[in-house]
């Protein structure tokens, strides 16, 4: 989930969610995990796990170890031991750490978890210093030790590793995090694949250990000695029954999307680290929202999101990210046509028009109707 872009391909189940308790305003940089999600994703099933307390989880740094060059891999536990909730290849956490970006002067920043699923007493995740980030990355490398508590929510996943006989995977960077337990599920469950790795540096590029016993099937190509990824030649033609999943840096995985664009309409799933700037926006004058379970309605004027005009009105809402790619806010519509600005929803999803992510997406005509 740190140099981080949006997310991708889902499996749904946050449109039937009831709303929680809302989270501080969460702020993201290139090298944070803002999953968030894809340009080309089949129907989506967003997984969650819950808790039993709205806040999350108070969880406890058991280890801090140096991954690679300016990244640190953090174990997680809870303080008295015991199972930590189950998650998927490709899921994520919110980590809420202490700071000044939000109302509450708190920072959300969202990490994939690159342990090992069957590992239940424990979650690993990965931070990449970011040093012209806004304060996640430096707070976690500079101030989080062992022993250390820290509160997390989730785990949530936005890129579930889809079935299919054959996957190609794609990383860049920090971008390995939620790709490496895919590879380790694809090998389990004895799918042909294969890895394309780079970064910037072989010392930068972390958990390359933990790859090292599946040879040439992972190609590691550090840019200082390879250039740039080879994409074309390392996806090929169309195959069938093959399955493409990426996670890294933005014009990566537009290189990627134009290199896939003779594949199936849905053979690519992206995992980004920041939201995809919008080519167009629908109108931005004030409408009507009812939120039909706390029998109100609202006014959303100009410049102000959804989700702020709910936050104003005192209704619980779970977010996040607030730029459209974690899929936390994501809500049932169930009258009007949204304007759609976020990064993930699939273009089918778009068109049906029964779900939103109010922090960003606004509406096409005078009045939404959602389930709030």
């Amino acid at each position: 989930m740190n140099d981080r872009l949006p997310p991708a391909v889902t499996l749904r189940a946050l449109t039937n969610r009831a709303p929680g308790t809302a989270l501080p305003a969460a702020t993201h940089t290139p090298a944070e995990r803002v999953t968030t999600v894809s340009t080309s994703r089949p129907a989506r099933a967003v997984t969650t796990e819950a808790t039993p307390d709205p806040a999350g989880l108070v969880l406890t740094v058991a280890t801090r170890v140096l991954a690679a060059d300016g990244v640190v891999c953090l174990t997680l536990c809870r303080p008295a031991g015991g199972e930590l909730p189950t998650w998927t290849p490709g899921a994520h956490i919110d980590v809420v750490l202490d700071g000044r970006d939000s109302a509450d002067g708190g920072m959300i920043r969202q990490y994939s978890l690159c342990g090992r699923p069957e590992e239940r007493d424990v979650w690993r995740i990965a931070v990449l210093r970011e040093p012209r980030g806004r304060g996640g990355s430096a707070h976690v490398h500079d101030h989080l030790r062992a022993g250390d508590a820290v509160r997390v929510r989730g785990p949530r996943n936005n890129f579930p590793l889809r079935p299919a006989a054959r996957h190609l995977f794609v990383a860049g960077g920090i971008g390995i995090t939620p790709i490496l337990p895919m590879v380790e599920a694809a090998e389990a469950a004895g799918a042909d694949w294969r890895l394309l790795y780079g970064g910037r540096t072989r010392a930068s590029m972390a958990f390359l250990d933990r790859l090292a016993p599946y040879g040439d099937r992972v190609l590691i190509r550090p840019q200082d000695a390879h250039g740039l990824l080879d994409l074309a030649g390392f996806i090929g033609p169309p195959e069938p029954d093959t399955l493409v999943h990426a996670c890294g840096p933005g014009p990566l995985l537009e290189a990627l999307r134009e290199t896939c664009a003779d594949w199936p309409r849905g053979t690519l799933g992206v995992e980004r680290f920041a939201p995809v700037e919008a080519t167009a926006a629908g109108p931005a004058e004030a409408f009507e929202v009812e939120l039909v379970r706390s029998g109100l309605t609202l006014t959303v004027p100009p410049g102000r999101s959804v989700l702020e005009a709910v936050e104003e009105a005192g209704v619980p809402v779970d977010f996040s990210c607030r730029e459209g790619t974690c899929g936390t806010c994501e809500t049932d519509v169930l009258e009007g046509r949204p304007d759609h600005r976020d990064s993930l929803l699939t273009e089918e999803e778009r068109a049906a028009g029964d779900t939103m992510l109010i922090c960003v997406s606004r509406s096409c005509g005078p009045r939404l109707v959602l389930d709030l």
